[in-house]
C-alpha cells in the first residue's frame, strides 16, 4: 500500500506494536526458518491486523494465519482499505462479507475503508 508509506515513524510503529497490539492481542507469526513472514493480531472477534510480506503472498501464509483467529472465534471483523483489492478479494475467498463502506472520515489515514464479517458455519 504505497499510499500509506511515511505514515509513521519506525519508532512510532514500534511504539503501537509494543503498547496496543501485544498487549490487547493474540499475536501469531508464520516462519521460514528464522525468516518472519507474516502475522495476525486478534482479539474480541476482531482481526486488528493481518500483514503478509508481499514476497511471500500467494503461498497460504495469509491464509494459515487467518485460519488461526477463525479457529478461536465463532465470528470475526475486519476492515481493509477499499482501494486495497487484492486484500478484498483474499477475504472474500474465505467467506467474510462486505458489511459497509465508509468514506474513511473515521480512520486516521482518512482513507475510504470497508468493514467485513465472518461467521462460522
Amino acid at each position: 500500500m504505497p499510499w500509506l508509506i511515511g505514515l509513521h515513524t519506525p519508532d512510532e510503529d514500534r511504539w503501537f506494536y509494543r503498547e496496543r497490539v501485544f498487549p490487547a492481542c493474540h499475536v501469531w507469526g508464520q516462519f521460514d526458518g528464522d525468516e518472519l513472514n507474516g502475522i495476525v493480531a486478534f482479539r474480541d472477534g476482531w482481526i486488528e491486523q493481518l500483514y503478509v510480506l508481499p514476497s511471500v503472498q500467494g503461498r497460504g501464509v495469509g491464509t494459515e494465519l487467518l485460519d488461526v483467529a477463525k479457529g478461536a472465534w465463532e465470528r470475526l471483523e475486519l476492515w481493509t482499505f477499499q482501494r486495497n483489492a487484492p486484500a478484498r478479494r483474499f477475504y472474500e475467498m474465505r467467506g467474510f462479507t462486505l458489511v459497509e463502506e465508509t468514506d474513511g472520515v473515521r480512520n486516521e489515514e482518512k482513507e475510504p475503508d470497508a468493514h467485513y464479517l465472518w461467521r462460522r458455519q
